[in-house]
């Protein structure tokens, strides 16, 4: 029997939602420029950015884990939002220190939130706008007043040294915000949201290995198979597709045009996909936010990472309408909009010494690329 799922998902109606009060981001300090990549790919940096748009990229260093990043990125935000009690933590990654516990009650607890509500969200690329779904709920619900949601991720430990065409996209970063309760109509607030899935289509980004399913058919896996695996050519189509679709939907459910839109953050994939989406929304390309060129795909971190580096230069101000949409593995995909709010003191997305976890570090897991 094949399930039909209504065309139009609910969204929302309440007068309460979720009301961005913080935004930082953080990047490694390591950068690999594409003339430093592998001679043995046969790349340079003419070639990359023509294909993709991405300048350079950040790794992290040995030892280091995504929830290092996460603190990072998480303090930062904390910062600029004055240190305010927060009652929820929420963490998107697609690249979790363990498969088991979940990383949101450990980065709580280092953060000195330990006894909050702490949960994880996993939807790879979209993991930034169903994070941001997921902290509305909690809000509507009265579960919290505030909610902390951080993005991150160390692709680097995924990457197959011998693939050029993931290793010449991912970086490593991470990114985070601050969210409370609030009205509607203010400034900062979540207009409306539009969330979506295809599971059809798993196994065109995915990491094979490493799970439940190697552990019941151990026959069927090889080692390579914990590396990070996707089909370009499919996911372009599709990513320019859902996005695209999705992105339309918030704007209509938001009664907003697309000339409405000031400002368009799309998940920061490759440059070729940002534009082809902007094309068909329309959104014209000098309202887009994107820092690609700088620090390459970081995943579900990419969005508030724009975000982040584009409100520390002064790209972003306030009363500008925003639109974000993103795509990624499951396959999953999710837009939302919002107003801009006055957010004073955004630090620059720049590197900074890292509280490295010892309980989760260990230099001997991690699979150089470079």
């Amino acid at each position: 029997m094949t399930l039909r799922l209504p065309s139009a998902a609910p969204h929302l109606t309440t007068p309460q939602t979720a009301v961005l009060e913080s935004i930082a981001g953080f990047v490694p300090p390591d950068a690999v420029a594409n003339d430093a990549l592998p001679a043995a790919w046969g790349v340079d940096d003419a070639w990359v950015r023509r294909r993709t748009g991405i300048g350079e990229r950040h790794r992290a260093a040995p030892g280091v884990a995504t929830g290092d990043l996460a603190l990072e990125a998480a303090r930062r935000a904390l910062a600029v939002a004055g240190r305010p009690l927060v009652d929820a933590v929420i963490v998107a990654t697609s690249t979790p220190d363990r498969p088991m516990p979940a990383m949101a009650p450990r980065l709580a607890t280092r953060l000195g939130l330990g006894g909050t509500a702490a949960w994880d969200v996993s939807a790879a690329c979209s993991g930034f706008v169903y994070g941001l779904a997921a902290a509305v709920g909690a809000l509507n619900s009265g579960c919290a007043n505030r909610v902390l949601l951080v993005t991150a991720e160390v692709y680097s430990t995924l990457l197959d040294p011998r693939d050029r065409s993931a290793g010449i996209l991912f970086g490593d970063g991470a990114a985070a915000v601050v969210l409370r309760r609030g009205e509607r109509g203010e400034p900062g607030s979540v207009l409306a949201l539009d969330l979506g899935s295809d599971g059809s289509g798993e196994d065109l980004i995915q990491v094979p290995g490493g799970g439940a399913l190697e552990r019941a058919r151990s026959d069927a896996y090889a080692p390579d198979d914990r590396y990070f695996r996707m089909r370009g050519r499919e996911v372009f189509q599709h990513a320019v597709t859902r996005m695209t679709q999705s992105a339309q939907t918030v704007l209509k459910r938001a009664g907003w045009a697309a000339e409405d839109v000031d400002r368009f953050c799309a998940h920061q994939a490759n440059a070729r996909i940002l534009s082809a989406v902007g094309d068909r929304i329309p959104v014209p390309a000098d309202r887009h936010v994107t820092n690609i060129e700088r620090v390459g795909n970081t995943g579900a971190a990419s969005i508030p990472l724009a975000l982040a580096d584009a409100a520390a230069w002064g790209e972003l101000h306030a009363g500008q309408r925003v639109l974000l949409t993103a795509f990624g593995a499951g396959l999953t995909w999710g837009s939302a909009v919002l107003v801009w709010p006055e957010l004073p003191g955004v630090p620059r997305v720049e590197a900074a010494d890292l509280a490295v976890d010892a309980a989760v570090a260990d230099p001997a897991v991690r699979i150089p690329i470079v």
